[in-house]
């Protein structure tokens, strides 16, 4: 990176929500600083079409994790990013979906202001709303859903995370479900979600090749093959999804099981 592209003496890291992987659903803010900064720390699951609308020159590094790997960790990746915005760059931490919704946000905004370092947080399109459009779906709908719930399958080592109580009238939206739908399947059951629950679980929304299962929570562990990222929507708006694939117009990849 030349001399001449540094920015001011105090550099700004900008917390950037890259969406679910389509450029085309980054937000005009996201691609006017992602084309300016001079430095680009990103996920592993940001693809390179929306790497490739960077600044030319700039430093462009992953720092994520996928599939188990793990190139830094998030003491490293604090670091990184603090070095850089001190020595006066303008650095985009570039995170897919959302950075506030399980991005690892907290923690890079709490290493931040410890530093002293200037920051702007600038929101994406999150999975959820990413896998209900696809799917042609609602994530609230009157009578049948008057809340969603976040939850996410992932957690710390040694922490299981505690879920609220779910109703018949709830939207659970599960992120980073893994692979062991079993059990997964159990969990939201002893949340309080029946066992006839309709669910849809996507894989890699809006980015080919997109995958699809309609099913029921009874039948969640016959899904297969559903490699990360991937999403699960458990509640009645799903049955939706299997109505829009009898009518003709199925979502990409789409299997049904009843």
């Amino acid at each position: 990176m030349s001399r001449q592209s540094r920015g001011p003496q105090r550099g700004k890291v900008y917390l950037v929500g890259a969406g679910p992987g389509d450029p085309e659903l980054l937000t005009l803010k996201a691609l006017r600083i992602l084309q300016s900064a001079s430095v680009v720390l990103h996920d592993e699951l940001v693809p390179p079409e929306v790497l490739s609308l960077a600044c030319q020159g700039a430093t462009v590094r992953s720092v994520g994790k996928g599939c188990g790997r793990q190139t830094m960790t998030q003491e490293e990746i604090n670091a990184l990013m603090i070095a850089y915005a001190q020595d006066g760059w303008t650095v985009v931490r570039l995170k897919g979906g959302d950075p506030l919704i399980f991005g690892r946000a907290g923690e890079e905004i709490r290493a931040l202001r410890e530093s002293g370092v200037d920051f702007e947080i600038v929101p994406g399109v999150t999975a959820a709303s990413v896998a209900c459009a696809s799917a042609r779906i609602t994530l609230t709908q009157r009578h049948v859903a008057s809340s969603v719930v976040f939850l996410t399958g992932h957690h710390c080592s040694g922490a299981e995370p505690s879920w609220p109580a779910l109703g018949p009238d709830v939207t659970a939206v599960v992120y980073m479900p893994g692979r062991d739908y079993m059990e997964l399947a159990i969990r939201l059951g002893s949340a309080g979600l029946p066992h006839d629950t309709p669910c849809l679980l996507i894989s890699r929304a809006a980015q080919p090749p997109e995958q699809m299962f309609l099913g029921n929570l009874g039948n969640l562990h016959q899904a297969r093959g559903f490699p990360a990222p991937s999403i699960l929507v458990a509640g009645q708006v799903a049955a939706a999804a299997a109505y829009n694939a009898r009518a003709g117009a199925p979502p990409a990849a789409a299997r049904s099981v009843t």
